[in-house]
């Protein structure tokens, strides 16, 4: 059986600001508010809008995917297909994780190393957009026109947004297994939240919806002993785009390489 140590956990913190509006959809067994056709998910207690930890660790699974060419050669739900493999020098498997696979009569798994946690309104976001008007809370309305090619009639059709200028509090996760590979893996995460700023999240990206923005503002390294009482939390506050962000793979493999 492979040893998987735990070495420590990497924190990134920051925000993401919605530039245009941001539409990630709900499930269709909602009820729709007063004749939106697409909803937006939201927390179930609070009725705020939110991004699922799911819908950004896809994301950016799949721009690393197709950044690094990988053939997209497993199926998953919906008839969507993905790369996954189980070799330990894939860096997108290694990160982002793959399913058990059958090798030699065993079964063979790279779980994820990162954890992407759902991102929720910041305090100042949410005191914002309660006072806006227009009957939804918290969100806004949006109309699109589908165009008949032929007749040039047009099908409108409503969808619901996060509006532009919402932030959201975003953390990712990272267990340290190996130093070898830490710095690429912390490299690729940066590099793909710089590379996402320029596609787009969640639905429409197409049609104006899902620009954002991203800032770090702070990165936490926790070695093992932290956990154990026995060492500090390094903390580098921040506030830089991760165009910026360059030098935290060297300081990461710093603290963990000691």
């Amino acid at each position: 059986m492979n040893r998987k140590p735990l070495l420590g956990k990497i924190i990134l913190k920051g925000t993401i600001r919605c530039m245009t509006g941001l539409h990630i959809g709900g499930s269709d067994s909602e009820l729709a508010i007063g004749g939106i056709d697409s909803t937006v998910i939201r927390d179930p207690l609070t009725q705020q809008p939110y991004i699922p930890g799911s819908s950004l660790k896809g994301k950016l699974r799949c721009l690393l995917e197709r950044t690094l060419d990988k053939t997209f050669d497993h199926p998953g739900g919906s008839g969507v297909y993905r790369h996954e493999c189980t070799d330990p020098a894939c860096c997108v498997c290694r990160l982002f994780g793959s399913s058990a696979a059958t090798r030699n009569g065993e079964e063979n798994n790279l779980p994820a190393r990162i954890m992407v946690r759902d991102s929720h309104l910041t305090s100042g976001s949410l005191e914002k957009l309660e006072k806006v008007e227009g009957g939804l809370p918290f969100t806004e309305w949006k109309t699109e026109n589908g165009l008949d090619r032929i007749t040039c009639a047009a099908n409108p059709r409503q969808i619901e947004r996060v509006p532009a200028g919402a932030e959201f509090a975003f953390e990712v996760v990272y267990s340290v297994e190996a130093t070898d590979s830490l710095s690429e893996d912390i490299s690729h995460v940066i590099e793909m939240l710089a590379l996402l700023e320029d596609d787009a999240l969640g639905g429409g990206g197409s049609r104006g919806n899902g620009r954002i923005e991203v800032t770090f503002d702070k990165a936490v390294f926790r070695p093992r002993d932290y956990y154990l009482g026995k060492e500090e939390e390094t903390v580098r506050e921040l506030g830089i785009a991760p165009s910026s962000a360059g030098k935290l793979p060297e300081e990461a493999l710093a603290v963990f390489a000691r």
